[in-house]
């Protein structure tokens, strides 16, 4: 038999490989179900019931991939934490989620045992301790491997599918997890919607596919895509950091047949040597999806021309819904994100609402199924994101008399930098904490890799005179608060930043300059 789904591949395909770790370690399905059982287990005795959070700040690897399943076969919502946040960021996602259970890897022990302590500090009195578990050695951290050591082998007493709950930053700063409520569904069954979402990109179980996941798992689409992969019977392959060559070494080592990427990870691989490019065969290639930030006509007509119509892009969000396009289709109608998903449903409206007419720019709203996400613990975020039953990022577009979406700009001002989304209210927050620093504005600038690059215009207290110096001490204070990627590369001074008699900020004004003879990523 041929049953998707990870628990019943383990029992009618045990020694087939599901994961391959970047260190070269490989689980089959039977080894992979038996660890993600142990922990599941482990879990249980150690109170955990569904609806309860486990956060896991692991990087690529086989314990990442055991951790979720144990989790989400027990009905736990899971946290994946961005292993390049300060510790700060990491403790108020622990206190944020009201995670029960943090794991976390040796080579982030500093920012994991910071995060935990503010995280205890955050809770008061009224919080209760985040039991702790370790990959290699974390001071006050158990290891990984005693999780569920002492308990009889076997299935957990009970089992409900759980739900990943990703984080994802707004224009007020605060990063809000996405939480969906729990289904009830086996975890031993195929998720519906999973099946559906791989049959967008021509995935079916068991077809002779191969993945390769080549971006960090604390992402949702990646981490979704990696998982499903395994749940379809498709050996999914891991890497540590994206590396061109390596890349490329994988896909003719293990005949990768698809992966999820993004923009900045083409435009690396186009800039290796024309004789290292043909050095490796990547003929194996069936579906390469990307998304998560705009792609240059020029790199992707590139991609195109390198590796042929494999390239698949979509648009999409964490809270549901998106559009996906063909290279054929985009061929013929370059710049546009596709058409709708089956099932999902896509809507330019106007300040008021109202649908605008086709070819007409306005706020792009979607919706998948009934949308019955919500930002945990902001009702108000949540329902400012909605017209009815559909909700927006703030993506400016439109829709062609064909249905294709094209994005124009950004309500929001999200600067997006390989693919990663930065949200400048937290950079200003930080800064203007600052005792130099009376206002400032933060926007993202050209960069020729990496598409944005964060730039600050600070407004200086009275009686500060501005200097290179200065503006070297406000990249530090940054840097000491926030994630390096979040950390501006440069500071520039004004007299006065524009606003309106209201307070409003006229960004456009600053921002513009720099974009002017450049396109702008959406």
């Amino acid at each position: 038999m041929n049953t998707p789904g990870l628990w019943n591949i383990a029992r009618e395909q045990p020694t087939m490989t599901a994961v391959v770790g970047p260190d070269g370690e490989r689980l089959d399905y039977a080894e992979l179900a038996a660890r993600a059982d142990r922990y599941a287990r482990g879990l249980q005795t150690l109170g955990l019931r569904p609806g309860d959070t486990l956060a896991m700040m692991l990087p690529n690897g086989v314990d990442l991939i055991a951790v979720y399943f144990a989790a989400t076969q027990i009905g736990l919502y899971v946290v994946p934490v961005n292993w390049h946040l300060v510790g700060a960021e990491v403790a108020y996602l622990l206190a944020d989620s009201e995670a029960k259970v943090f794991v976390a890897h040796q080579r982030f022990d500093a920012v994991a045992v910071e995060a935990v302590e503010g995280a205890r500090v955050a809770a008061g009195t009224a919080g209760s301790p985040i039991t702790r578990f370790a990959v290699g050695e974390v001071p006050g951290f158990a290891p990984l491997a005693d999780l569920g050591a002492d308990e009889q082998p076997g299935r957990p007493a009970e089992r409900t599918l759980g739900a990943p709950m990703v984080y994802t930053s707004g224009t007020t700063g605060r990063p809000k997890g996405v939480r969906r409520p729990l289904t009830g569904a086996d975890p031993d069954e195929m998720p519906a919607a999973g099946r559906w979402f791989f049959g967008i990109f021509q995935l079916q179980p068991f077809d002779g596919h191969v993945h390769l996941c080549c971006s960090p798992l604390y992402h949702t689409a990646v981490l979704n895509v990696a998982t499903l992969a395994i749940q379809h019977g498709h050996p999914a392959v891991l890497m540590d950091r994206f590396d061109a060559e390596e890349m490329l070494r994988l896909i003719d080592r293990h005949r990768v047949t698809y992966s999820h990427m993004v923009p900045t990870q083409f435009s690396r691989l186009l800039a290796l040597p024309e004789q290292m490019r043909n050095a490796y065969d990547v003929s194996s290639l069936r579906n390469m999806i990307h998304g998560a930030a705009p792609c240059p006509a020029e790199v992707k007509r590139q991609m195109l021309k390198w590796w042929g119509p494999v390239v698949t892009e979509y648009y999409a969000a964490t809270e549901g819904g998106g559009a996906t396009i063909t290279a054929t289709e985009w061929l013929e109608r370059p710049g546009s994100v596709g058409k709708a998903w089956p099932g999902s449903v896509i809507r330019i409206l106007d300040d008021a609402g109202q649908d605008v007419p086709v070819n007409t720019p306005g706020l792009v709203y979607l919706r998948m199924g009934t949308s019955n996400f919500e930002y945990h613990g902001d009702k108000e975020k949540t329902q400012a994101a909605r017209v009815g039953d559909l909700f927006t990022l703030g993506d400016i577009g439109y829709l062609d008399d064909e249905g294709y979406l094209y994005l124009c700009d950004r309500k929001s001002d999200m600067i997006i930098i390989g693919g990663v989304n930065v949200y400048p209210a937290e950079i200003e927050g930080e800064l203007s904490s600052h005792p130099a620093v009376a206002d400032v504005a933060v926007f993202g600038i050209p960069h020729p890799e990496w598409g944005e690059e964060i730039k600050a215009v600070v407004q200086l207290a009275e009686g500060v005179q501005p200097s290179d110096e200065l503006a070297t001490e406000l990249i530090e204070f940054v840097r000491r608060r926030l994630a390096g990627f979040k950390v501006p590369r440069s500071v520039d001074f004004a007299e006065e930043l524009p606003r309106e008699p209201n307070g409003k900020l006229y960004k456009r004004r600053l921002r513009d300059p720099y974009w002017e003879n450049a396109t702008r990523p959406i």
